[in-house]
């Protein structure tokens, strides 16, 4: 009896010994299996990825950290150098040609942000209601966009110099009889209307899917409820597109303060330097021997871009905006 107790025990151990190992072989395999399959990347995204990788280090990357270095140098662009710590900085912050760059740009950035948000959006308003013709007014809206912002400079400023003071002189309309790019209190107000002009079309397209992506059944409870067209514009349709606001704003701003190509051809940041902006006068000082210098300005303007950035991925996060 006890030897037959013991042989039961014996063989039931071993069953289950038996049975446990192919189990946790089978657990180890699947695992291994899967490490490989997590570990394991795609040779193609490394074809596309190693080459673009090479290609921005090399193109931006290296240039920007480069001129970062060279802003602590007296160095005028080639040739040697030497290192003198934070004195193009010192001296940025002291030139008045500088601070009325960042004035100008800065002004220039929200005024024009405000023209062109509120003309967008009222343009939205109206291509998505029940107007004729609406689908051929969008495509006449946007082409704007695909015009080169020079070729839009010298047409405006051609129009600005002969144009509309010929029409001023007709009407008699003293203030405009000669042209306000060579007034220096005037001028950035045909930059302002050329920078819109261009820049609404991109704003309105976002609009215009922000506006389309509000249901129907929202305006027409609110219509039977007695509200009216401004009723519905202040209470449905802007809180309902505040995402799509903000991230207009944000991104036109930015965009705004990097004005260099119509402000060139419109008044090449005359007159005198009353429409100089910061990226014009960087480049300038490209040219004109002041490497180290622009370059630590090219850096302050760098971080309050990046600051902007910032501002902008923490202000659009959660925006379900496109």
């Amino acid at each position: 009896m006890a030897t037959t107790t013991t042989e039961s025990v014996t063989t039931a151990g071993s069953r289950r010994r038996g049975g446990a190992a192919p189990r946790l072989q089978s657990g180890r395999r699947s695992g291994a299996g899967l490490r490989t399959k997590r570990s394991r990347t795609d040779p193609l995204f490394l074809v596309f990825l190693i080459p673009t990788l090479l290609l921005f280090t090399l193109a931006i990357t290296l240039p920007a950290v480069m001129g970062i270095v060279l802003s602590f140098t007296d160095s005028v662009g080639f040739g040697d150098f030497r290192f003198i710590g934070l004195t193009n900085y010192v001296a940025v912050f002291s030139d008045p040609a500088i601070l009325q760059a960042y004035l100008f740009t800065i002004g220039f950035s929200l005024v024009t942000v405000l023209v062109v948000n509120a003309v967008a959006f009222l343009l939205a308003i109206a291509l998505t209601s029940k107007v004729r013709g609406k689908i051929t007014l969008r495509a006449v809206f946007v082409l704007p966009m695909v015009i080169s912002g020079i070729v839009i400079a010298y047409v405006f400023s051609f129009l600005f110099a002969n144009s509309l003071p010929a029409l001023a002189t007709t009407l008699g309309f003293a203030p405009l009889e000669q042209s306000i790019l060579a007034n220096p209190d005037l001028a950035w107000i045909a930059i302002v209307v050329v920078t819109a002009w261009q820049a609404i079309p991109s704003t309105l397209l976002i609009y215009i899917a922000g506006v389309l992506s509000i249901p129907a059944e929202v305006y027409e409870a609110s219509a039977l409820d007695g509200a009216s067209a401004w009723r519905q514009l202040v209470s449905i349709t802007a809180p309902l597109t505040a995402g799509y606001i903000l991230i207009n704003l944000v991104i036109g701003f930015k965009n705004f303060l990097n004005s260099y190509d119509i402000i060139v051809g419109l008044t090449d940041g005359g007159p005198g330097t009353s429409t100089t902006s910061v990226a014009m006068s960087i480049f300038k000082g490209f040219n004109g021997g002041d490497y180290a210098y622009q370059m630590a300005n090219a850096t302050i303007f760098f971080v309050i871009a990046v600051v902007i950035a910032v501002i902008q991925l923490r202000a659009t996060r959660g925006k379900a905006a496109l």
